[in-house]
């Protein structure tokens, strides 16, 4: 295929292909040649033009395919707009003579259909250019199409299209002629023919005048005959062109000129709609012309007709556009609901017509009023909906009424549904009096009305939860009050059940009680229906009604209503045979219709409570479901007989109650009625065969038992489409009528399946066929073999038995029952015929291939069915290939060829549902061979398909788009506005991409939008798209999402202002914030919904967690102005924090209760994420101090009386953060934001009772543990600030950063919530108390109180639950923080007890006992509070679930901390060794289940505490029996602490045991090499020391510190049991861990390690007298393994010498002397420091000197002086050394100044004869140093020093030991000399330097020697 890519065709190439080949060859040089000529330079295609135009004409004559003849013209047309045209005329002369040929054998077809496309293409590119030729070529083709066939006027008329579309006003001449062979066209026989002569009259009316002026009328009735018998096509072609000409009507200003040549006739919105309204209620009979069957009534429209007219309708308007609906909405709006009046009795004469007629207009209402206006004007829109409804109700004649009303009620319902809480202005507003006229209407005689009525108040529901349960109560009470009015009886009883249905949608519930109420109210209805006739029916049908729709509020409500549901259940059928049979014979047919319609009733509320109640369905229950059943069944068989016996007027009932037994029985496990089975397949079987059904209604039966893709196949009807809801009733054919809400009550409470607004239950005698098809499935694939033949034979007679029509009914039937029973067996041979076909097909593939390719090529366009299917096979075979499609093979590559090529042919075919399946298989294609598929191309396709009419083929653009930006966002991006750049006209002006971008477009799509499936692939591409591109792209995503919110600020400035108000300074600033965009004329987003201003506000959310993973300067102010300037292009999320703020505040100010909730979340997000960044200008303030204004503004409304408590309980949320935050100082700002959460605290202080009955119990628990959740976190933050600042109290009151911090505003915070402590630790003990009953196994559930708790009831505990889990974390944390604060002690009134907050109450935890029990003393309250807070820890951290969250346990082991840092709960732990081990235990679960190196901490902060417990309680035990054995022996004492006598620790008893444990644990994690099994050898192994992370250090230095606790805790004998462990895990940690850092630093680890160290050798263990001598051999021998650390072989040359030197000089001088004095060890340990000595490292020589100092300094002789002796004099060598070689630089001063340091030691400490020895060594040393004048001035800085050094050590010694000095310099006159100059040289610097001593550089070290030298 690579030969065709050329600029002319490869005629060599050409000619060795097959024919096959050819096709494809000339087809892929033509799709390479668009491109080509594109890219190529004018003067290069003139160059090649006259061949290639040859090449091109003789193309003509190969008999191209459609799309070869397609891209020909398309190529010929471009070629002469780029090069010459001046053989252009030949070229048409050329194509005019090909059309005129009288050659009309088949294979000249396709020679003539290409000259005529080829001329549609010239004209249209190069328009006026061919003026001079148009007439004749427009003749020559009119000519053609008298003799075409299909083809052929088809591709006439779309040439035609197009030769007008180029050459505009200029064709003016011929569009008389173009007009009437269109118009011929319009009411083809070919469907394809009617779309054609549609787009070209659509193309003709923008120039011809007549069309929309004196032709009008015979346009619109040419339309509506075109209509009849259409497809959907049509419809959609048809509607476009009468909408659009209809709309040209009324907005045209005629030019003048036009109005001098031709009379135009003006032309009324009235006429207008009149004219369509003729068409929807006469069809194409029009006014005068009604035919006489038309005249006597006998006739309706058909539907096609009327459907079609619909479209035409809702197109009409979408062209005028949502503004001139919203001037003449109230014309057009009563214009709509007269079509359903009884005034044309044609629309509504039969109920069948009526239900089409008033979808129809639902549709256009939904499609106008739901699709064009905004928010706003929509609001409008309700209340002219509402006047409407009031002049409707007021008419006598109600069945004139009916149909108007359910129009207009059900289009407020979805009105107010889709405007959701945005609609409470409009329910607020007394004068539009909506829920009165609503209710009003509910005793309309008309069923329909009624039922109209209760789902709008459904819909009023479901939009406005506040609303829910006053509707209820009101519909509730009318019921009572009318329960002798039928109308009343149904009207409330369906208003009830239909708002039961909205419960489910409302989060926040309904009181639990109304369940009781309705309970009772249906029982009621139900007895007291024998008592009156009248009303039997009606209260019979309420009552079951009522208990159906009370099923769905779940098992919560139902469980305590299940016993009388089955009692009445029990009491509705006869208990046996017998007396069902007595029962037949007695009563009459109304008492018949009654029992029906009970038992009906019965069976849907069985029904209802098997579905919605799936965990109350136990065994035990199921066998109190069963009894009835049988009856039921028996019933069910003799119903034929009842009919016979009483009458056809039990026809309906009796069909109603065989469904309502069906639908049960599909729902109960089949094994419960196995007895009836055979019963029950006969009665199927006779309904499936039953003879009076209708062939149309029979296709709904297959639609749920056929893939969704296969659809199409069965009929082009059931393809899903956006005119769904009135294409489906052309499926039913005439008589039968569609769904709709009459045929089924019941279904008022169910959610339907298909997401549309309204139920839509097909009529009884359609449904019961479809449970029959369902339930065969059920039960024939469970009864015998023997039987499941048999009553598949019978269905086979009876298929034979039938003609006809009715033959093809029972055939549906029986073949959808197979269906619905082969379903179960599908799925599994389905995977066996593809896992053994799937390699075999791979031989077939080339030729199916090549097949299709041909098909694809030659099937002309019109036949669409054909390729569909074509292009089902062609993404099979794609599938069938998958990853191989990657490969490089010569027969791979060939097949991707051609898979490419089908794409595209598919590509340009007209039908949508084609261009679907392109893309579909260009998207498997790029899935399987991403490198070759042009990503460009197939962006454009998406592109400019976005906004297809087509609901199919924008499917398939989103899954495609979302499969792409998974990879490719970013140049998917790129692709989307560089095309959108090149100005494509194929580009619809709906998807704005130059503007906004692909997103931007997305964004305008979602909002559009109603298919649910389309919604969320549009949202998902987004979503990828902002993870890819957000941070790159941020200012533009930002402002995307800034335009959808601030789009609605026309509703949100009221709210905003308002708000405003205290805020002084910012108030004109926000109010200007919020209106600024309403004067921006170029706004890109028009009224958004408030769906698509939620998604925008999560998108915020969403961006700024993508910047979290990014660049830091994003949260960095500094960082981010300093790069910005350094490149513009940068940018960073903090430089757009003032628009993050007024958009969180903007949504959090809505209407919509759900953007409230998305603001406020937005605003908690970037509190969290901008708190702590300071602000550079500024120090000491951050940058959100700015905006605390905006904070507080927004957060104001949240907690007013009507906010729904979700809203006020998220707003807590905020509130807390924003106080914990930090960022607000002041405390006068912080009052504000405090206020709002004082107000929630005293709202919610009365409990449970206190708070809304709108809502369920459980949401007021929310709301209250909200605000409990927020004040703990605000005590907490006080708390930590009040302990941080204690501890630093080196603060200087003037500095900015003290004047932010000070104390007036940590201990503030702390005030500030200390007022209301006592209030709130309360109500935190009463919570905690609940969470901790909630939390009690099942098995305890009967000893919880029967009331509930304190915050909740006990009948909604299950939903409270889950607010209790989402709090109690941070109130447990807070409770123990109080309590801490407390003391845990009373205190004494005497005492000055002003430091404790609040002295422990003796009161209940919550008062919660109402029993009057005995007043509980201090102590008892003190331990119920602390196992309670213990008890929710430990059952908490036991158990840890994989949902919890790090906060929660991170705020339950602060707790637990801030249990232990008081003395009373330690004693408590202390005295309780089990509790300590299970604390313990629970701990090292924590620590083996989190990762979390700051859970680890925290936990092992705990354990550290419970240590310090364990010892207080040894040394408490140890000192009181000291006490009171004072007089006794010691040895008589008993021992305490861990081990007793023995020594032994019994795992699982002892509490040091699992310490040692968890602390290995955490060691072992840290350092693997610890664990002997791993090394391998219980020894020490030369390994690499390593350095850990700083988590890891800070985890294993806790782990050390625990460690060196433990001895204490035991006694002498289990002292000796755990050293070596504790010795060996120790020096282990400094083994691994003791890696050389630059500057003779010590890691962190080390250091821990040096002091556990420390802390175990200095223990009283050691020196106890029991355990002294094993404690002794244990140390020697850690200073051995200590020592053998160092290899004598130098192999771990890595280990720091100081840190071994320094473990070293730990023991000798912690421990006792006998353990470091015996021979062996003092001398390798004295070999060591001298080895060390001897290394060059001048670090490690300074290190050295240091410890010895140190040691020689040990009070002991006997430890010291052997290290003396071996030491000092090769110290005194080195000293010397360094003399004589004079240090160079200041490492060396160091060691030399150490070196003396410990000489002048030796000096003080040697002994009196020794002494003069040792100073007559140092002082020559010393002098050495010393510089005369002359030297002094050029020494380096070095031997300054030196010099300065040694004079001050001198001057020092001098006095010191006065004798030996004077005896020593007497002894060296030399010395002395050097000494005396020095000396003197030095007074006369210093005399020198004193008057200029503002030049000298370093003066304070000359005098401070001067003023010393006084001594000599």
């Amino acid at each position: 295929m690579e030969l065709a890519h050329s600029l002319l065709l490869n005629e060599e190439a050409y000619n060795q292909l097959g024919e096959v080949q050819k096709a494809e060859f000339i087809f892929d040089w033509l799709r390479y040649l668009e491109k080509l000529l594109l890219a190529t330079s004018k003067s290069d295609v003139k160059e090649k033009q006259k061949a290639l135009v040859e090449q091109l004409l003789s193309l003509l004559n190969s008999s191209p395919g459609p799309p070869t003849r397609k891209l020909l013209a398309k190529n010929l047309g471009v070629l002469y707009s780029i090069g010459d045209t001046f053989s252009v005329y030949e070229t048409i002369d050329k194509c005019n003579d090909l059309i005129r040929s009288k050659d009309d054998s088949p294979s000249y077809l396709p020679t003539k259909l290409a000259a005529v496309v080829c001329l549609g293409s010239l004209y249209k590119k190069l328009g006026r250019i061919l003026v001079n030729t148009f007439t004749d070529t427009v003749g020559n083709i009119l000519k053609a199409m008298k003799s075409a066939e299909s083809q052929g006027r088809y591709e006439i008329m779309l040439s035609l299209q197009n030769i007008l579309n180029g050459l505009g006003a200029a064709a003016t001449p011929c569009h008389r002629d173009v007009y009437k062979a269109a118009k011929s066209c319009l009411t083809d026989r070919s469907m394809a023919v009617r779309c054609a002569a549609a787009k070209c009259l659509l193309e003709l009316q923008k120039e011809a005048i007549f069309m929309w002026s004196t032709d009008l009328d015979s346009v619109a009735t040419l339309c509506f005959k075109s209509f009849e018998g259409s497809n959907y096509d049509v419809r959609i072609s048809v509607s476009k062109l009468l909408g659009t000409v209809l709309a040209r009507a009324i907005i045209s200003k005629h030019p003048g000129a036009a109005v001098s040549r031709q009379s135009i006739r003006r032309v009324s919105l009235e006429e207008v709609l009149e004219l369509l309204g003729t068409g929807f209620l006469r069809g194409s009979s029009g006014f005068l012309r009604a035919s006489g069957d038309m005249l006597k009534g006998t006739s309706s429209v058909s539907r096609d007709v009327r459907v079609g007219v619909t479209q035409a309708y809702v197109v009409f308007v979408s062209t005028l556009g949502g503004i001139w609906l919203e001037k003449n909405f109230a014309t057009f709006l009563s214009h709509i609901l007269s079509l359903v009046s009884q005034s044309h009795p044609k629309a509504t004469q039969t109920q069948t017509d009526a239900v089409c007629g008033r979808r129809c207009v639902s549709f256009i209402l939904r499609a106008t009023i739901g699709g064009l206006l905004g928010e706003k004007a929509q609001i409008a829109a309700a209340k002219d909906i509402c006047q409407a409804i009031w002049k409707l109700k007021k008419v006598v004649d109600v069945t004139a009424s009916q149909h108007m009303l359910v129009c207009a009620l059900q289009e407020l319902g979805n009105l107010i549904y889709s405007l959701g809480t945005t609609a409470a202005p409009l329910l607020q507003d007394s004068s539009a009096g909506i829920l009165d006229s609503v209710i009003s209407v509910i005793l309309h005689p008309s069923i329909s009305v009624r039922l109209a009525t209760a789902w709008c108040l459904h819909c009023i529901a479901v939009a406005l939860p506040s609303y829910l349960t006053p509707l209820l109560d009101r519909c509730l009470e009318r019921l009572t009050v009318l329960k002798s009015s039928p109308e009343a009886v149904t009207g409330f009883s369906f208003a009830v059940a239909a708002l039961l249905g909205a419960v489910k949608h409302c989060p926040l519930g309904i009181p639990h009680g109304k369940g009781k109420i309705i309970m009772t109210l249906a029982e009621d209805l139900l007895c007291s229906a024998v008592q009156n006739s009248r009303l039997s029916a009606q209260r019979t049908q309420a009552g079951w009604l009522l208990i159906a729709a009370l099923m769905t509020l779940g098992p919560a409500v139902v469980s305590h209503h299940l016993a009388r549901l089955l009692l009445l259940w029990k009491c509705v059928f006869p208990v046996s045979p017998k007396d069902l049979e007595t029962e037949k014979s007695r009563g009459d047919s109304f008492t018949w219709q009654v029992t029906l319609e009970g038992r009906a009733g019965a069976l849907c509320a069985v029904k209802s409570f098997v579905s919605h109640c799936g965990d109350l369905l136990t065994e035990e229950v199921i066998q109190h479901l069963l009894p009835p059943l049988p009856c039921a069944v028996d019933l069910l068989t003799q119903l034929s007989s009842v009919l016979k016996t009483y009458g056809s007027t039990l026809k309906m009932p009796s069909v109603v109650y065989r469904q309502r037994l069906y639908e049960l029985l599909i729902l109960l496990p089949p094994e419960t009625y196995e007895e009836n089975f055979c019963a029950i397949l006969k009665e199927l079987a006779a309904d499936l065969t039953a003879s009076d059904i209708q062939v149309a209604a029979s296709a709904f039966l297959l639609p749920p038992l056929c893939h969704q893709d296969d659809l199409v196949i069965l009929s082009p009807l059931l393809q899903e489409t956006d005119h769904r809801f009135i294409e489906e009733q052309l499926l039913l054919g005439n008589g039968i009528a569609c769904g709709s809400l009459e045929y089924d009550p019941y279904s008022i409470y169910e959610k339907d399946v298909e997401g549309d607004s309204v139920p839509k239950p097909l009529s009884p005698v359609l449904s019961v066929i479809s449970s029959a098809v369902k339930l065969f499935g059920v039960v024939c694939a469970h009864v015998g073999e023997a039987q499941r033949l048999s009553v598949l034979e019978q269905l086979l007679d009876s298929i034979k038995h039938t003609k006809g029509a009715r033959q093809q009914v029972v055939q549906l039937h029986v073949v959808s029952s197979l269906s619905s029973f082969l379903k179960t067996w599908a799925l599994h041979s389905l995977s066996l015929i593809i896992d053994s076909a799937g390699p075999l097909y791979h031989m077939h593939v080339e030729p199916t291939l090549s097949l299709i390719i041909m098909l694809l090529l030659n099937v002309p366009p019109t036949h669409a069915e054909v390729h569909q299917s074509l292009g089902r096979c062609l993404n099979a075979l794609i599938t069938t290939l998958g990853p191989e499609l990657q490969g490089n093979s010569t027969s791979i590559s060939t097949l991707r060829t051609s898979c490419l090529l089908g794409c595209a042919v598919m590509q340009d075919n007209p039908d949508c549902l084609v261009q679907a399946q392109a893309i579909s298989c260009l998207q498997q294609l790029h899935m399987f061979a991403p490198r070759h598929v042009n990503l460009s191309s197939l962006v454009s396709c998406l592109c400019v398909n976005l906004c297809s009419p087509y609901l199919l083929l924008r499917r398939a653009v989103l899954a495609c788009l979302r499969q792409l930006v998974q990879r490719e966002a970013a140049e998917v991006s790129e692709h989307a506005v560089l095309l959108a750049k090149d100005n494509r006209e194929e580009l619809t002006s709906d998807a704005n991409i130059r503007e906004v971008g692909l997103e931007g477009a997305l964004l305008t799509l979602l909002d559009k939008e109603t298919d649910q499936k389309l919604c969320h692939d549009i949202k998902e591409t987004l979503n990828h798209m902002l993870t890819s591109m957000a941070v790159d792209k941020l200012s533009f995503w930002l402002k995307l999402c800034k335009d959808v919110l601030a789009a609605s600020a026309d509703f949100t400035t009221v709210t905003c202002v308002d708000t405003m108000q205290e805020e002084e300074g910012d108030k004109g600033d926000d109010a200007s914030v919020l209106t600024t965009g309403n004067d921006d004329k170029s706004f890109p987003f028009t009224n958004p919904r408030w769906a698509t201003r939620v998604f925008a506000a999560e998108c915020v959310c969403r961006i700024i967690n993508q910047c979290e993973n990014a660049h830091s300067a994003h949260f960095d102010i500094a960082l981010a102005q300093e790069m910005k300037k350094r490149d513009s292009r940068n940018d960073f999320l903090v430089l757009h924090l003032a628009d993050l703020i007024r958009m969180a505040f903007m949504a959090a100010t809505d209407h919509s209760d759900q953007l409230r909730l998305s603001g406020l979340e937005t605003l908690l997000v970037v509190i969290r994420r901008f708190a702590a960044i300071p602000e550079p200008e500024f120090p000491g303030h951050v940058i959100l101090e700015q905006y605390q204004a905006n904070v507080g503004a927004a957060l104001r409304p949240a907690f007013t009386s009507e906010t729904p408590p979700d809203v006020t309980a998220k707003a807590c949320q905020v509130c807390s953060a924003w106080i914990a935050s930090g960022v607000v100082s002041d405390l006068n700002d912080l009052r504000r934001v405090h206020q709002l959460l004082v107000s929630s605290l005293t709202k919610i202080q009365a409990g449970k009772e206190a708070l809304s009955h709108l809502y369920n119990e459980s949401a007021s628990t929310m709301e209250i543990l909200a605000v409990l959740k927020a004040w703990a976190e605000v005590y907490i933050i006080a708390v930590e600030r009040h302990k941080s600042h204690r501890q630093p109290l080196k603060t200087i009151p003037c500095s900015e950063e003290s004047v932010r911090n000070g104390p007036h505003s940590t201990d503030g915070l702390l005030d500030l919530v200390h007022t209301d402590l006592s209030t709130l630790s309360r109500l935190w003990l009463a919570a905690l108390q609940d969470f901790a009953l909630l939390t009690l196994p099942s098995e305890f559930a009967s000893q919880l109180p029967v009331e509930g708790g304190a915050f909740y009831t006990a009948e909604t505990s299950e939903n409270a639950k889950l607010h209790y889990y989402n709090s109690w974390a941070l109130i447990l944390h807070a409770t123990a923080l109080w309590l801490t604060s407390t003391g845990f002690v009373v205190a004494d009134p005497d005492e000055e007890a002003a430091h404790l907050s609040r002295p422990v109450t003796p009161t209940s935890m919550c008062q919660g006992s109402s029993s009057g029990a005995t007043v509980k003393s201090p102590e008892d309250v003190c331990t119920d509070r602390f196992h309670l807070i213990l008890g929710i820890s430990v059952e908490f951290l036991c158990s840890l679930r994989s949902d919890a969250t790090m906060e929660s346990i991170t705020a339950c082991l602060h707790a637990l901390q801030a249990l232990l840092d008081v003395p009373w709960p330690r004693s408590k732990i202390g005295s309780d060794q089990d509790l300590g081990i299970e604390l313990l235990n629970v701990l090292h679960r924590v620590i083996l289940t989190r990762e979390s190196p700051s859970i680890q901490l925290a936990s092992l902060e705990v354990v550290r505490q419970i240590i310090c417990a364990a010892q207080e309680h040894v040394k408490e035990k140890r000192r009181s029996a000291e006490v009171d054995d004072g007089a006794a022996e010691k040895e008589t004492l008993p021992e305490f602490g861990e081990g007793k006598d023995t020594g032994g620790l019994v795992p699982g008893k002892s509490l040091v045991f699992a310490t040692l444990e968890l602390c290995v644990c955490i060691l072992v994690r840290q350092l693997p090499e610890l664990n002997p099994k791993l090394t391998g050898s219980p020894g020490v192994k030369a390994t690499k020391p390593q350095v850990l992370s700083e988590d890891g250090s800070r985890l294993v230095s806790a782990a050390l510190v625990i460690l060196s606790e433990l001895p204490a805790v035991c006694s002498p004998e289990g002292s000796i049991s755990i050293l070596p462990t504790i010795l060996y895990l120790t020096i282990g940690v400094l083994r691994e861990t003791a890696v050389k850092l630059p500057g003779g630093q010590l890691p962190s680890t080390v250091a821990a390690s040096l002091q556990a160290l420390k802390g175990i050798l200095s223990s009283p263990m050691a020196r106890a007298e029991k355990s002294h001598s094993a404690w002794t051999d244990l140390l020697r021998s850690a200073l051995t393994t200590i020592l053998d650390c160092w290899d004598p072989d130098g192999t771990h040359q890595e280990l720091d010498e100081i840190s071994l030197l320094t473990a070293i000089t730990v023991f000798i001088l912690s421990t006792s002397p006998e353990v470091t004095t015996i021979p062996c060890l003092q001398k390798r340990c004295i070999e060591k420091f001298k080895a060390t000595l001897e290394i060059k490292d001048p670090v490690v020589q300074i290190k050295t000197y240091q410890l010895l100092l140190s040691i020689f300094q040990y009070p002991n002789p006997a430890v010291s002086y052997p290290y003396i002796y071996s030491l000092v004099s090769s110290i005194v060598e080195k000293l010397q050394e360094i003399d004589k070689r004079k240090p160079e630089d200041t490492a060396e001063l160091q060691i030399f100044q150490e070196g003396i340091k410990v000489l002048q030691a030796l000096v003080a400490i040697a002994e009196e004869q020794h002494r003069s020895q040792l100073v007559a060594c140092l002082l020559p040393i010393l002098i050495s140093f010393l510089l005369d004048d002359n030297d002094l001035g050029s020494a380096t800085s070095v031997m300054k020093n030196l010099h300065d050094f040694a004079l001050q050590n001198l001057m020092q010694i001098g006095p010191q030991y006065s004798s030996v000095f004077k005896n020593v310099m007497a002894s060296s006159p030399a010395l002395k000399a050097r000494l005396e100059a020095a000396i003197k040289g030095n007074q006369e610097s210093v005399k020198i330097k004193i008057p200029t001593s503002k030049h000298t550089k370093n003066p304070g070290k000359n005098t401070s020697i001067q003023l010393k030298t006084n001594f000599l």
